[in-house]
């Protein structure tokens, strides 16, 4: 059984259909020829954006601009200290 990639804009739109629709989730997915689980992930996926959730690409992001920013500190550390004990030098 092969995984399918739909497009964003055709999760969305299946998303609002089950969110406007009186129907179980299970019929709207089968109705648009989809499994009930994918459905079901996309609801929650779209749910936590609109929360302010972030999503895969942006977590990564996120957790790629923590270690930057620990690295830049270190490096501004290190630079702190090597000003001083250079100032500590000419002052001599």
């Amino acid at each position: 059984m092969g995984t399918h990639r739909y497009p964003e804009e055709f999760r969305r739109e299946a998303v609002q259909l089950y969110q406007r629709s009186d129907r179980p989730r299970v019929e709207v997915a089968r109705s648009l020829g989809i499994s009930d689980g994918s459905l079901a992930a996309w609801a929650v996926e779209f749910d936590a954006r609109e929360a302010g959730g972030l999503d895969e690409d942006e977590r990564s992001e996120l957790i790629r601009l923590r270690k930057e920013l620990v690295e830049v500190k270190e490096e501004r550390e290190i630079l702190r200290k090597a000003a001083q004990y250079f100032a500590k030098e000419t002052n001599r």
